[in-house]
């Protein structure tokens, strides 16, 4: 099992959730950011400060957004398990729903000074 980012994330990127993930299994794509379901140790630290509620538990995960528990894992393909995304930085690419998307949480970065 694991945590999945879901659409809430796309275009804003806070990064709170990367801040305290005690594993740095969260890694950044040009859109939105992306759990490592292989390198998530489960513990739920990120959950908790995502300020756009973007981060579910896989069986939690709403059905509007079941998706992207896919496109997170998809991600990965070509990365690998480099074991931490701060060795690797952003990456200049998304998983292909993510990329298709048109830009989004407009209204919500407004509102929150992004």
């Amino acid at each position: 099992m694991t945590y999945v980012i879901a659409q809430p994330c796309v275009d804003v990127k806070d990064r709170a959730c990367v801040d305290e993930c005690p594993v740095d299994c969260i890694y950044e794509g040009e859109r939105s950011l992306y759990i490592h379901p292989e390198e998530c140790v489960d513990c739920g630290a990120c959950e908790p400060v995502c300020p756009t509620e973007a981060i579910f538990y896989e069986d939690d995960l709403p059905d509007e957004w079941s998706d992207y528990l896919r496109a997170n894992a998809d991600f990965f393909s070509e990365l690998g398990s480099p074991g931490g995304a701060q060795r690797t930085g952003v990456q200049e690419y998304d998983d292909p729903m993510v990329a298709a998307l048109p830009p989004q949480n407009e209204e919500w970065k407004a509102e929150n000074g992004y």
